[in-house]
């Protein structure tokens, strides 16, 4: 996968967060910490570092047992994408 690639998906990864973000029936720590992920993501590191400290933030609150079913799923929806560009770098 090239940078322009990554970058793209980046920026598709970033709009699902945005959209937990907004969601009010989103516990608050889950949407911190998708804010968390988020401004990594928009960081000026190398996408490795990036990806990385996004994941971590992530992976923490995967399975919280307040999050809803859907926002679980659009959790581990990004942390899958995530997980395949960092593979795939």
């Amino acid at each position: 996968m090239d940078d322009e690639e990554i970058a793209k998906t980046i920026n598709d990864i970033t709009k699902r967060m945005e959209l937990l973000i907004s969601d009010t029936s989103v516990p608050k720590n889950v949407r911190t910490a998708i804010t968390e992920a988020k401004g990594h993501l928009d960081s000026k590191e190398a996408y490795d570092a990036r990806i990385s400290s996004a994941i971590y933030s992530i992976d923490a609150i995967s399975n919280d047992i307040n999050l809803p079913p859907q926002a679980r799923t659009a959790v581990w929806g990004i942390l899958s994408a995530l997980e395949s560009i960092k593979t795939s770098g």
